[in-house]
């Protein structure tokens, strides 16, 4: 039978400028089927192809989504559907199969657009697993697990827990790959080339691989610790993630000896801890006493900084104690809760604006009875003068909102005791006038 010729490979004119041949590459749908249909025939051409691709200027994303599509005809395992995973042909052997997915999974490497962020990362990830299943040359290893360590922070849970093929590792997981990860991951951070939201992103994510990777009797604590101690103290905004993991790894491992239950739970911050967490930590009789105490002891401070912070909220200069806001009982004082406190700040401030409102208008009264006044004196020159009479000066003596103020901070107040009236009274009294006899 005579073999079919392989396809010609693709040509673009270069009379078109790189932008219309991305419109032209995304939006025609024959293009993809005629793509689809000679492309998967043969793996060198497609290799050509894609290198054509790449001069014309197609952007890098694109180039990648191709090449994760297109990778799936040749290794199913890279299509992330367990059930699209098949087992070689009976008439294949186990070697020329895996030697075969070699130099599939090397050829994509090598065609793999340089740029960042141009294959999705669970692509990657998938990728990386099949290399290592197949064996592949530790170059591609290298080139794959530095792009992936440069989008960690997109990776998911499930493509991250890749197995161990080493002969040597006693691991169901490849727990050292994935602590080079972060690590590498934790360098780029250092530098300056990620934001501290994708850290944050890379420490949950690895919380919850320690979580899954505790359940494996075979993991060494170690391991488990290096793994931990790979990402920065301040990457974690709480703590409940590592302490689920430390737990779990405590309980599948009863055979940890004490000191190195001390060493493992030093690595929890317990200020970190939510109060649902540390709850959970106080009870639980896998954690040493002393990181117990420490859990306590913190969320006592915790306590302690909550009551002086409400308590400085209602201060005031006339009582620093703030003794006001307790009630007296029976037996000793009750604090008042928070809503009892609003109300009084609140008839505090009512009783203010009535007291403004009420001199306003006292002031009002006094400007109309002044004109009165003048309009019946005839323009102040009657034969009565009002002001000696003392009308006006009594009608003058409103009271301000600021002396009200005054009297209640305590400034200018005096206690009414016996001596103080008895000194008011001399001084407020004045000396007679006695008429001159005329003998």
């Amino acid at each position: 039978m005579k073999k079919a010729p392989s396809p010609e490979p693709v040509t673009i004119s270069d009379n078109h400028s790189p932008h219309h041949d991305q419109e032209k590459f995304a939006g025609d749908v024959g293009y993809y089927s005629w793509f689809d249909e000679a492309c998967i025939q043969d793996m060198n051409y497609f290799v050509k192809t894609i290198t054509g691709i790449k001069s014309k200027g197609i952007r890098p994303d694109l180039i990648g989504s191709i090449i994760a599509h297109y990778a799936s005809k040749w290794l199913p395992d890279l299509s992330g559907n367990v059930s699209a995973i098949t087992t070689p042909p009976p008439t294949e052997s186990v070697t020329a199969s895996v030697m075969k997915k070699r130099f599939f999974v090397e050829t994509l490497i090598g065609i793999l657009p340089p740029e960042k962020d141009s294959v999705p990362c669970n692509f990657l990830l998938r990728l990386l697993r099949t290399a290592k299943m197949v064996g592949a040359n530790p170059n591609y290893l290298t080139e794959l697990e530095n792009r992936v360590a440069w989008q960690l922070d997109q990776a998911s849970l499930k493509e991250l827990m890749i197995p161990s093929f080493s002969h040597t590792s006693g691991t169901l997981l490849d727990v050292e790959l994935v602590t080079r990860l972060v690590k590498k991951f934790v360098g780029l951070d250092s530098e300056g080339v990620k934001t501290g939201a994708a850290l944050v992103k890379v420490a949950k994510l690895v919380d919850s691989y320690l979580a899954e990777a505790a359940l494996d009797g075979g993991l060494t604590l170690p391991e488990f610790i290096s793994l931990i101690e790979a990402l920065p103290s301040y990457a974690r905004t709480t703590e409940d993630g590592l302490y689920r993991a430390i737990d779990t790894y405590l309980k599948v491992h009863p055979q940890v000896l004490k000191q190195e239950r001390k060493e493992i739970c030093r690595l929890i911050d317990s200020r970190k801890l939510s109060p649902e967490a540390a709850l959970h930590a106080a009870q639980n009789d896998r954690l040493p006493v002393r990181s117990i105490i420490r859990v306590l002891f913190t969320e006592q401070t915790k306590l302690s900084r909550h009551v002086d912070w409400s308590g400085s909220l209602t201060r005031s200069p006339t009582n620093p104690s703030g003794s006001h806001y307790f009630e007296q009982g029976g037996s000793g004082a009750r604090c008042l809760s928070k809503r009892e406190m609003n109300v009084q700040q609140a008839e505090i401030k009512r009783l203010r604006e009535d007291v403004a409102r009420l001199q306003s208008e006292c002031s009002a009264m006094h400007l109309q009875v002044e004109r009165l006044l003048e309009k019946k004196s005839g323009g102040g020159k009657g034969f009565f003068r009002w002001k000696r009479l003392g009308l006006v000066p009594s009608i003058r003596g409103s009271v301000s909102v600021e002396e009200m103020t005054n009297c209640e901070n305590g400034e200018g107040f005096e206690p009414q005791t016996p001596g103080n009236m008895k000194t008011r009274l001399v001084k407020g009294r004045t000396p007679s006038r006695w008429r001159k006899s005329m003998s």
